[in-house]
């Protein structure tokens, strides 16, 4: 186990960030330009996060603003989706039906078998 020394403590607060890009472009703020096959430095800055005060709704409303909230998060998913195109909606649809046909017949040929089983043994 690797011991701590506690004698000597360190800062990380003057962290450097390295960002490497495909694209040369040019030095945004805060950035230092240097040759091409150098990954860019950026210096690291401590911004707090925006925080928005959010109204709260009272009373009676609550319901109401939480049934509100429901549906814009579930439009905002349904942006989100990725829809398969009519080709691939269609190459699904045929491999559901074949399997499902694949398994009816399965299913058709046990009971068969097990009705003929059953009366052989039962002597019908």
């Amino acid at each position: 186990m690797a011991k701590k020394s506690s004698s000597k403590k360190t800062k990380q607060s003057d962290s450097t960030v390295v960002r490497i890009k495909a694209s040369d472009s040019a030095p945004k703020k805060g950035e230092v330009k240097t040759n091409a096959s150098e990954p860019k430095v950026v210096k690291a800055e401590a911004t707090e996060p925006k925080v928005r005060k959010k109204r709260s709704a009272k009373g009676i409303l609550r319901p109401f603003a939480a049934i509100g909230a429901y549906f814009k998060g579930a439009w905002v998913e349904l942006r989100q989706v990725r829809w398969p195109t009519r080709r691939a909606t269609w190459g699904l649809t045929g491999a559901v039906l074949v399997y499902s046909a694949f398994f009816v017949v399965l299913v058709l040929l046990l009971d068969a078998g097990f009705k003929y089983l059953f009366e052989l043994i039962l002597g019908k």
